[in-house]
């Protein structure tokens, strides 16, 4: 838009007045001593200054012009030499945009030729390329020179001008070109998506062209996430050499700001502090977290803590040396189909701040981590970032990874370990960073596990990929009576009870999974309601504070992993050395090997899930009791154990039916000497055994509530059950009854020791 020289001049005064303050003359000193050609501008200060924002975010296209020119004349007083003759000064933008600040999917068309802030991630980058400004001429027959510019819709001052370059002036005599005389700008074009997690579930994700010119350009690369400011432009698109109504919109930068992955961080309130201070100091915070990860899943508690310490994951180390020491956890889980593996994934995604969800036959290697594509307008190579690297600081949850080309599998390698994307095609060489958690879900090799065979041949992956998995686990669909019944009644439940808050469920409409939720609800409950329906009979209603409501229980995540960075002491470190050495003589002898191959990975991996046991304990330093509680972790996965507890289970049940043949043929005889046995024989009867239960939990209660205990040891609460009981108690019914009120979650059992829990 032509300005009139009057309009022109009163703009360029009060620009220069706004800059003549000792502000701002401080940022135009700071950008000389830097040989920065930009000053950024907040609009803030615009604000206050003589109502200029409101103007300047309208009509940019008016202002942009004299702001520049009068920046440069403010350069120029201050540093003469700092300019050559004909060079201009650039001018950005930052600050609060309130209802300017939108996503592709909010840039509508009320925002043509005004100017906003577009926050989303980077998806495609051009090449950078020079774009013609001035062009100088000679020609050889009049010796004279003529000189042509020219304008694009990114221009600032006047009218777009024709892209023609003259070949021939007006008498028809030849011209040629004078190259070193001529002015180009560094020209690039980006393209942006809405940021995965509020992507609306069931849409294409929206994209918007950014052109960024001159000092902006490299200034972001595929998978960052940014926030633009610029002027929303439209261009009149073409069909068959007619114009129609139909435009294609650009937004044309003047500031990209990287965002750290915190853009979407949940509000604390002091509230919430406190809560997750007091969980923390909860004897049993891991347990809780485990249960409270996807609570319509029944069992599978050690793939849970796990999944728990994969979120939180470990300290991320960049040496001084420029080795890279990844911080993020990997897990793998193979087995039956139908046991909840999926269904975990989901669980996943619905916790975790950034999660990105792939299947094995739905993505190609390329797909995940990065590919080199044609433009559609240009014809020239650019670069896209795939499923991974838009993951970067997130998780990316693969279902069905066994369905994967070995091809793909391979691209995946490098991500797993070194953490970047390295792209050697088509003359683009470049890296990029995927610094993401992977979790993968696979059925094993003939569909069912086969138990006659080892877990590796059951896998039937390739060990160079087992040992990049921190933790692999094998879930089993168990044929036991007992626990067939309680999945039964738990599913049961489930189907009877459909809630998005107190299920733990993905709502319908998926507001829950991406975060429709107010976060900055103040009030919000730590522990789910009780709910009979949902959560059975009265008589359980023990387990009503078991589980944390999701909202709590993404606010615990996120502050401990982001807030807390322990260190590792020396307790904890040779502690470590020791358990390293000890596994690789454990599966140097072991008959069948563990799921995973023992390598340096391992002592990386025990480092990695004890850091994380720091974290979730909110505290400072790894101690020998994280060690402790990532080596049960990691020995449940390398040593297979819910195999060898179904195994134990069905030896059990056989050794029962035994012991039932012999006493069948052996005859009454046996009734009768089992009639002499003494009153503390193990077999009482229903209602003895009720009775000594109720007999039982009054003397511990009372003891415990007149001494004002928390814990105490089993061989005291031997000595003062049968100090006070009729019959005495023997050692093993002791431990049998503290097991029930364990499972009511009334106490808990560690060691030897009972800590109260209600």
């Amino acid at each position: 838009m032509e300005l009139g020289a009057q309009d022109y001049s009163d703009r360029k005064k009060d620009i220069s007045q706004f800059l003549s303050q000792d502000i701002y003359q401080d940022e135009i000193k700071a950008m000389i001593n830097h040989k920065r050609r930009r000053l950024i501008v907040n609009i803030s200060d615009l604000h206050s200054f003589n109502n200029l924002a409101p103007r300047i975010l309208k009509n940019p296209g008016e202002y942009i012009q004299p702001f520049c020119d009068a920046v440069t004349e403010a350069a120029r007083s201050i540093d003469p030499k700092y300019l050559k003759e004909g060079e201009m000064l650039h001018v950005g933008f930052e600050g609060p945009f309130v209802s300017r600040r939108v996503t592709p999917r909010e840039l509508l068309s009320e925002f043509i030729g005004s100017m906003v802030c577009v926050v989303g991630i980077v998806t495609k980058c051009s090449l950078v390329r020079p774009k013609v400004v001035k062009s100088v001429h000679f020609c050889p027959a009049t010796e004279s020179f003529t000189v042509r510019e020219y304008r694009d819709i990114t221009s600032n001052n006047g009218l777009p001008t024709g892209s023609v370059y003259p070949t021939r002036d007006e008498n028809g005599n030849l011209l040629v070109t004078e190259f070193g005389l001529c002015q180009y700008k560094d020209h690039q074009t980006l393209s942006i998506q809405e940021v995965p997690e509020n992507a609306a579930p069931g849409q294409l994700p929206r994209t918007v062209d950014v052109i960024v010119e001159d000092d902006l350009v490299d200034s972001c690369k595929p998978g960052d996430r940014v926030a633009i400011v610029g002027i929303y432009k439209a261009l009149p698109g073409k069909s068959k050499g007619s114009v129609n109504g139909v435009f294609r919109t650009v937004l044309i930068g003047n500031n990209v700001s990287l965002l750290n992955k915190e853009a979407n961080a949940p509000i604390y309130s002091p509230e919430d502090l406190k809560n997750i201070k007091k969980i923390a100091e909860r004897d049993d915070t891991f347990d809780l977290l485990g249960n409270s990860l996807a609570p319509s899943i029944y069992g599978h508690s050690w793939i849970k803590k796990a999944v728990v310490l994969l979120m939180l994951g470990g300290v991320e180390k960049n040496l001084k040396n420029g080795t890279h020491l990844r911080g993020d956890i990997n897990m793998m889980m193979v087995g039956d189909p139908s046991v909840a593996k999926s269904q975990l994934l989901r669980a996943i995604m619905n916790i975790a701040p950034l999660a990105i969800s792939t299947t094995g036959r739905g993505s190609s290697g390329v797909g995940l981590t990065a590919a080199v594509t044609s433009d559609q307008e240009t014809g020239e190579k650019r670069l896209e970032a795939g499923a991974m690297v838009l993951g970067d600081r997130g998780v990316v949850c693969i279902d069905e990874f066994d369905k994967m080309n070995d091809q793909d599998r391979v691209a995946i390698h490098e991500v797993m370990e070194q953490q970047t994307v390295t792209i050697a095609k088509a003359g683009i060489h470049a890296s990029l960073n995927a610094r993401c958690s992977v979790v993968a879900a696979a059925n094993p090799i003939y569909g069912t596990y086969d138990r006659s065979l080892t877990p590796t041949k059951n896998i039937g992956l390739p060990d160079s990929l087992l040992s990049r998995f921190d933790l692999l686990f094998i879930v089993l669909d168990q044929m036991d009576a007992d626990i067939d019944r309680q999945i039964s009644e738990h599913v049961l439940r489930m189907h009877r009870f459909r809630s998005a808050i107190d299920g733990g469920e993905v709502a319908l409409d998926g507001s829950s999974r991406y975060g429709r939720e107010d976060e900055a609800d103040a009030d919000s409950s730590v522990f789910v309601k009780y709910n009979r329906m949902l959560h059975g009979r009265k008589a359980e209603r023990g387990r009503k504070r078991d589980t944390l409501t999701i909202k709590f229980l993404k606010k615990y995540i996120h502050y401990a992993k982001h807030r807390i960075q322990p260190e590792l002491t020396d307790e904890a470190s040779e502690h470590i050395a020791t358990t390293y050495a000890e596994l690789r003589n454990a599966s140097s002898n072991a008959k069948t090997g563990g799921t995973l191959p023992i390598t340096a990975r391992t002592l990386e991996t025990i480092i990695r899930l004890s850091t994380a046991h720091a974290k979730l304990k909110l505290s400072r330093k790894v101690t020998k009791i994280d060690v402790e509680a990532a080596l049960k972790v990691l020995n449940f996965a390398i040593y297979h154990k819910e195999l060898t507890e179904m195994e134990e289970r069905e030896q059990e049940r056989h050794r029962e039916e035994a012991r039932k043949r012999r006493a069948d043929r052996q005859g009454p005889t046996t009734d009768a000497m089992e009639v002499d046995d003494p009153p503390t024989a193990q077999q009482p009867t229903a209602t003895d055994s009720l009775e000594r239960i109720e007999a039982f939990k009054a003397i511990f209660g009372q003891h415990m509530r007149a001494n004002h205990k928390d814990t105490i040891s089993i061989a005291e609460v031997e000595d003062v059950v049968n100090s006070r009981a009729d019959v005495r108690y023997s050692r093993a019914e002791i431990i049998s009854i503290l097991e029930k009120l364990q499972d009511d979650n009334i106490l808990m059992i560690a060691g030897d020791t009972v800590h109260m829990i209600v």
